[in-house]
């Protein structure tokens, strides 16, 4: 098992020598690493207490990397058989990439007419497609979190499916932090050529500690003409985990990107997925959830960027917030001068469980021409004593009426996930 920790100019060196990667990676990630030292964290949203020097930056398992689960040690095979990802891969899916601490470790797919690998082995099997789309979407300097990835990125997917191809299966990535403050930073790069299809799932989860753990990924999706491209996430992290992520697509004319973002988990959740809908009726879609309870602070949402002429973005957010949970929204919705006869849709809907616990809505909408129209609906409920009575005398205990209220609540959620993942769903809600 190999181990780096106290993040410096030596334990880069280091790290990018473990993956012999080309003198540009190494670079990359030095200028990156002094980016991040000169950064201070966002301004907005959740405070962030992170000691940097208490995280470790990288844990490689003695598990060499195989497409055969019977190769995969005993250990580690539990933790995944147990939270079903092998079984979803034999009825489901069409491949899977199963990631421990810093490293994918499991990988096999069926479809020899797509690149579906790690990134770190995309960037020795694909040096050319591979360096023209890393950090052209999301930049190292963006923020303190995105410079902390382009230093230390590892692990993560990189999937490439060319003109025409339509996937009848999703493809699977599962992450997993199974130590004590690990710093979990991968890269995904995801290419959809015009007129291909993909969905892609993506399943979060941590084994709980009492040193806060942290997860900082990069995600970067390129959606071609006509292309349609799904991207479905269910993120059940331990309450010591930070997740703080950046996940962006750009769309061509025609395309259509969703966003289908679950968080369920985590201490600190900072997440907005983004579409910049660069071509002519591109379209935008993100529908999410958060659910906060005690010492729990979920700060998402979505941004919807129009550039081309009558694109069409639709954001729905649901929060829920218990025993004292705060469940906050934040997004941005631009449509700009060029991007005449667009339409916006924002609706955020919140359902507060008790007195102490708090949503609050922060939205950026802007229109720059007079062709274009944004609408945005806000509501905030409570579950009331009223209705909790009256489900409880048609003989429903108080636990199941308010299970069945927020059932309810997320149906338009729901509905979007594949079936595996709305079992999942279901049950998470239900602990």
């Amino acid at each position: 098992m190999i181990f780096m920790e106290k993040i410096s100019r030596e334990f880069i060196i280091n790290l990018s020598k473990e993956k012999q990667e080309p003198d540009w990676m190494l670079e990359f990630r030095l200028k990156s690493f002094e980016c991040f030292l000169k950064m201070d964290n966002p301004s907005f949203g959740p405070e962030l207490d992170i000691d940097f020097s208490k995280i470790v930056y990288y844990k490689k398992e003695n598990q060499k990397k195989t497409n055969d689960w019977q190769e995969v040690k005993e250990d580690i095979k539990n933790i995944f058989d147990e939270l079903g990802v092998i079984k979803a891969e034999e009825e489901y899916l069409g491949g899977v990439s199963n990631q421990i601490e810093s490293e994918v470790f499991y990988h096999k797919h069926d479809n020899d007419k797509v690149i579906f690998e790690s990134t770190d082995d995309a960037l020795k099997n694909h040096p050319e497609l591979f360096k023209k789309h890393f950090n052209s979407l999301v930049k190292y300097d963006e923020n303190k979190y995105t410079a902390l990835n382009g230093a230390v990125w590892s692990g993560g997917s990189f999937i490439y499916i060319p003109k025409n191809v339509k996937l009848d299966r999703p493809l699977q990535s599962y992450f997993r932090i199974n130590s004590k403050a690990l710093g979990q930073f991968e890269r995904t790069i995801i290419i959809v050529e015009d007129e291909a299809e993909l969905s892609y799932i993506e399943g979060c989860t941590a084994q709980s500690y009492s040193a806060n753990s942290l997860h900082a990924g990069v995600v970067e999706i390129f959606v071609g003409k006509k292309a349609k491209m799904r991207y479905s996430t269910i993120q059940n992290w331990s309450l010591d985990v930070y997740n703080l992520v950046t996940k962006r697509a750009i769309v061509d004319d025609d395309g259509l990107m969703e966003w289908v973002d679950g968080n369920i988990g985590s201490k600190v959740t900072m997440k907005y997925p983004s579409c910049i809908l660069k071509g002519d009726n591109a379209v935008g879609n993100s529908i999410s959830i958060a659910y906060a309870k005690e010492n729990q602070r979920l700060d998402a949402g979505a941004k919807m960027i129009h550039l081309g002429k009558n694109t069409r973005s639709n954001i729905v957010s649901k929060s829920i917030a218990e025993n004292g949970g705060v469940a906050n929204y934040r997004g941005t919705t631009h449509i700009t001068k060029e991007a005449t006869g667009s339409r916006a849709i924002v609706k955020c809907d919140t359902i507060l469980l008790d007195a102490k616990s708090v949503s609050d809505t922060y939205p950026q909408n802007i229109v720059s021409n007079n062709s274009s129209v944004l609408e945005h609906e806000a509501t905030v409920s409570k579950v009331s004593e009223e209705e909790l009575f009256y489900l409880m005398s048609k003989g429903l205990s108080k636990d199941a009426a308010k299970e069945l209220i927020i059932m309810g609540f997320i149906q338009d959620f729901k509905k979007e996930l594949p079936m595996e993942y709305a079992v999942e769903l279901n049950r998470l809600l239900k602990n």
